[in-house]
């Protein structure tokens, strides 16, 4: 039993078609205004900052902890 297989113009039928769906959707997109984007990206920012301060604390003292073991 063979299966079928897609010509070249199936093939570039169907990729034709994807991009028409793929545009479709991105008009779709509610995309941020500047002052949205700006706003955002400063909270992630912030964010990404108290967790990297956050875990390097907690690094610190679980490492001064086990140094305070070992010795």
């Amino acid at each position: 039993m063979t299966t079928p297989t897609n010509t070249n113009s199936e093939k570039s039928r169907d990729f034709s078609k994807f991009i028409k769906g793929v545009r479709s959707e991105l008009k779709k997109v509610n995309w941020p205004n500047k002052k949205e984007l700006t706003n955002n990206s400063v909270v992630v920012v912030i964010t990404v900052t108290l967790a990297t301060v956050a875990i390097w604390a907690i690094d610190s003292i679980l490492g001064y902890g086990l140094n305070l073991i070992i010795r």
